[in-house]
């Protein structure tokens, strides 16, 4: 746990220099005639409906083409506030992603196309749902359509499970951790001075209790031939599991970074040549392919290292007095950041091949659309992958399998604008990926926010990012913040920085680049706008649409000079989106159902 508390206080400074004095007042691009669309006065608007029914729920769980464990689950959790929860299975993974779906009243108009919800990188279900009084989700499925929101691998209540049975209980299992979560941030949340306090006097205990061990009662706990197989598997690992982690050379970093940490130890000491001499023979090990020969010289090398810490830990010196103690802690954190590798090893093209097709070929399952076909809305990332879809079959000449889509603050080049999150380029590095494997977003906004909304608001630029000033509701807005976000792969950043380099948003090889094909798009899109927002500004928003071709896109910009102000999450959560924003997104989709 004490590697893990360094990564979230290293990632908490990363975030608070990355976004702050950012406080730009952002102008939206002109706009043009051919890409502006037509005045919609508000009488036009259809009528709001928000009946909140209670639905019955079937005690069968449905199967689909998708694969086994896909279908509806028959309790849903207390934190799903649609109507029913759906799992759908991921092609050749254990991944079964959360469906939540919202089915339309009686008396709501008929549609033709079921409508599928996007959410943005780090962030689940909620954010489309904060309230019935301004759940977008609500508001469309009451406006007569089918609404899905999915849930991409690693966020809300999707899940790794193998078996069916099991679904229904870990879906139980992390409703509960997501509302403990927040509630302990509400009432358990500690003043910034008092966190300090902490980290240093645990700090302090901590090297205490090192400095006070007997050396002798470290010899008699000290487990060589326990340590030598831990030392064999990592090393294995190193060699098998993480060799095609970023690129060839990926397990050369990482094989490095554990042979600087240990060599610190036996710094300035007659072991050092005689570990150098082992690590030299290591790395050329991993380099080669496994087999059962390389793993026995593994496994000898590692005796061997062991061998060294041990005679070091036989020294008079008093400088090895905790040798093995602290060799065993080096590898024991080294194992833990390996293992956050493995299990958050997801980029944005996974999302994009696996996660989506899987959920759109189960809701038309689940619907039968007539011409096969969905209506989509994505917010922030949702709206990159729906960009990236239309690309991906403009250059393979393929239908992308939608009627119209909406963007809300999306763009695939962020390079002409002044975006907040152009300080996340750091991350372009491929080793910081492998210093940093997670950002755990949701944990550090919630610790964040007692300091953005309490005196002396110490992190006000926070709010700023998330809403413009009066737009949103406190209690909509502590909501958001304490339940939408999620844990966060570095490897899935380390891609979405591409997009803020020369040629924007790239796949992971690097080589093709999203935005080259937009201008083949058929589908009819909406891409809206907010004139506040500091991470996707009008002008990166602009920068996408002005490639789509004139006769397919609208363009829309909320926010006025005297206001009301919309900001990032103002479109999905603000106080005025259900009288503006809502309604312009249903008159474009009916246009096209």
């Amino acid at each position: 746990m004490a590697f893990l508390s360094q990564m979230d206080i290293r990632c908490s400074i990363h975030l608070a220099t990355t976004f702050r004095r950012r406080r730009h007042r952002h102008h939206p691009p002109r706009q043009g005639s051919l890409l502006s669309p037509p005045v919609i006065s508000r009488q036009s608007f259809p009528s709001r409906s928000l009946f909140i029914r209670a639905k019955a729920f079937s005690t069968e769980t449905q199967k689909s083409s998708t694969g086994a464990g896909a279908g509806k689950i028959p309790d849903k959790p207390p934190i799903c506030t649609a109507d029913e929860l759906h799992y759908v299975t991921v092609k050749n993974s254990n991944w079964r992603l959360a469906l939540w779906r919202y089915t339309p009243p009686p008396q709501a108009p008929r549609r033709n196309h079921p409508l599928l919800l996007l959410s943005g990188v780090g962030t689940n279900a909620i954010g489309y749902d904060l309230s019935p009084e301004s759940s977008f989700a609500r508001y469309m499925c009451e406006q007569g359509f089918d609404t899905w929101i999915l849930e991409v691998r690693g966020a809300g209540l999707s899940m790794q499970e193998s078996e069916t049975k099991d679904i229904e209980n870990s879906a139980h299992a992390i409703s509960e951790e997501m509302e403990a979560a927040a509630e302990n941030a509400t009432n358990g949340a500690l003043s910034a001075a008092q966190q300090s306090n902490d980290i240093q006097n645990s700090s302090a205990e901590f090297e205490v209790s090192v400095v006070k061990k007997d050396p002798m009662g470290i010899a008699t706990a000290w487990d060589e031939s326990n340590l030598v197989a831990k030392l064999t598997e990592t090393f294995m690992n190193l060699s098998e599991r993480f060799s095609g982690f970023l690129n060839e050379s990926q397990s050369r970093i990482m094989s490095a970074k554990l042979f600087d940490q240990i060599s610190k130890l036996l710094e300035d000491s007659f072991l050092s040549e005689r570990f150098n001499e082992v690590r030299g023979k290591l790395l050329s090990l991993l380099e080669s392919r496994q087999n059962s020969a390389v793993a026995g010289q593994i496994r000898d090398l590692s005796q061997k290292l062991v061998n060294i810490v041990e005679e070091g830990q036989r020294s008079v010196s008093p400088q090895f007095n905790d040798l093995q103690e602290r060799f065993a802690t080096t590898l024991e954190d080294f194992q833990k950041q390996l293992d956050l590798i493995v299990k958050y090893n997801w980029d944005f093209d996974h999302y994009l091949e696996e996660d989506v097709p899987a959920a759109m070929e189960y809701i038309r399952d689940q619907t039968g659309p007539r011409d096969g076909k969905l209506l989509a809305i994505g917010h922030s990332m949702g709206g990159i992958l729906l960009y990236s879809m239309l690309s991906r079959c403009g250059f393979e000449g393929r239908e992308s399998g939608f009627a119209a889509i909406v963007t809300l603050a999306s763009s695939l080049d962020y390079t002409t604008s002044k975006s907040a999150l152009k300080r996340l380029l750091p991350l372009a590095d491929p080793a910081q990926v492998l210093n940093v494997p997670v950002v755990p977003l949701g944990a550090l906004l919630s610790a964040a926010y007692p300091l953005s909304s309490s005196p002396p608001y110490v992190l006000s630029w926070l709010v700023k990012l998330i809403s413009a000033k009066d737009m949103m509701h406190p209690e909509l807005l502590k909501k958001l913040v304490l339940n939408n976000f999620c844990t966060v792969p570095a490897k899935l950043l380390l891609q979405l920085t591409t997009a803020f380099r020369e040629g924007g948003l790239r796949d992971r090889s690097g080589k093709f680049f999203y935005k080259d094909h937009l201008h083949k798009c058929d589908v009819p899109v909406l891409a809206i706008a907010a004139d506040r927002d500091l991470i996707c500004p009008p002008e990166a928003v602009y920068e996408t649409v002005k490639l789509l071709p004139e006769n397919s896109v609208t363009y829309k910009v909320f926010g006025e000079r005297d206001g009301p102000h919309y900001a990032h999450y103002d479109l999905v959560g603000g106080r005025m989106a259900v009288e503006q924003v809502y309604p312009c997104i249903i008159q474009f989709l009916s246009r096209y159902d």
